[in-house]
């Protein structure tokens, strides 16, 4: 399945606008939400192909999200890709374990982001 529409979950503006620039200019439709309510709502109006998700967050953190969408029949074969500033390799492990298919660490590098949506498409 090519990855054609990405979710983008992550509170900080800033953040959401350098990904999205990187995804569009990549030919990638783009969806953001600020928080786990949000992204919720947005996977029942639309599944994306892949979800962007950032870990710290006001409310529902990432990993529980994560772990709530890999639970939910619907929502469970959608890749997630950990984005975050969390760097530790405890991090990453516990990430993973949650249902993440893999994990960047901010600031993410363009080509390193790619490559990783590229072998999951």
């Amino acid at each position: 399945m090519a990855i054609q529409k990405v979710l983008i979950v992550d509170d900080s503006k800033t953040e959401t606008m350098f990904l999205t620039d990187i995804l569009q200019r990549n030919g990638f439709a783009v969806r953001s939400a600020e928080n786990a309510d949000e992204a919720l709502k947005r996977l029942k109006e639309e599944a994306p192909d892949l979800i962007l998700m950032d870990v710290v967050m006001p409310g529902q953190n990432g990993f529980q999200l994560t772990r709530s969408i890999n639970r939910t029949p619907e929502y469970n074969t959608i890749p997630i890709i950990m984005c975050t500033s969390k760097n530790l390799e405890t991090d990453r492990v516990w990430g993973m374990r949650q249902g993440a298919r893999d994990y960047i660490t901010k600031p993410v590098d363009a080509a390193d982001l790619l490559a990783k949506i590229k072998a999951l498409g």
